[in-house]
């Protein structure tokens, strides 16, 4: 148990070291939630700032839970530890809200889209393949980063069910996607009311 907490506990940490913030303040001097759409994600540091730092802040991201699913696998797999799921749901749950609410950064942080696409990666590599041939056409033919992102995250627990994954598979998936959709809350009451910005737009999203 000690063990299991001191993963929670250290992937919140690692997944609460936010990119954009981060790199906002490193390279520009300034805060990312100050500007554009006050989010703390690669689509703001896009619009905001060029192609660059949004890359960076999109592979930081990306890869921050990536290691924290790697590392709490090694952990539990180093210390014998016989588990009824695979430890990588726990370590990617946790870093996923260390994005969303950063403690070094009072709370705020991003949306967790390219977050959860480092989670999901490790642990059901196939359904992220079959979300992005989904989705990312989406955004490129409408212009609309938020609208294929929750598509896609509405999406996520039906392909891992069609795809015969375990019971605790489909639940992961459910926590996921309903974490980005809630996340995406306002963008969605925008595209409703057709005032959500489009990709390539100078104001948030």
């Amino acid at each position: 148990m000690a063990l299991i907490l001191a993963i929670m506990l250290g992937s919140y940490l690692l997944g609460s070291v936010n990119a954009g913030i981060v790199i906002s303040r490193v390279f520009k001097g300034e805060d990312i939630r100050k500007h554009g759409s006050g989010n703390a994600g690669m689509t703001n540091i896009l619009r905001t700032y060029g192609k660059g730092l949004a890359v960076l802040t999109a592979l930081i991201d990306f890869g921050k839970a990536a290691v924290a699913i790697v590392l709490a696998r090694l952990l539990v797999e180093n210390f014998a530890l016989g588990l009824p799921l695979d430890v990588g749901y726990i370590a990617g749950i946790c870093a996923m809200l260390g994005h969303l609410f950063p403690i070094y950064f009072r709370f705020k942080g991003g949306k967790g889209v390219m977050t959860a696409v480092g989670v999901v990666l490790l642990v059901n590599p196939l359904a992220l393949w079959i979300l992005i041939v989904l989705f990312l056409p989406v955004i490129f033919v409408t212009r609309y980063v938020s609208l294929g992102s929750v598509l896609g995250a509405a999406s996520y627990p039906v392909i891992t069910w069609i795809l015969g994954r375990s019971l605790y598979d489909t639940l992961f998936a459910v926590v996921i996607g309903l974490l980005i959709i809630v996340m995406h809350k306002e963008n969605i009451r925008r595209l409703c009311t057709g005032t959500e910005n489009r990709f390539g737009g100078k104001k948030g999203g």
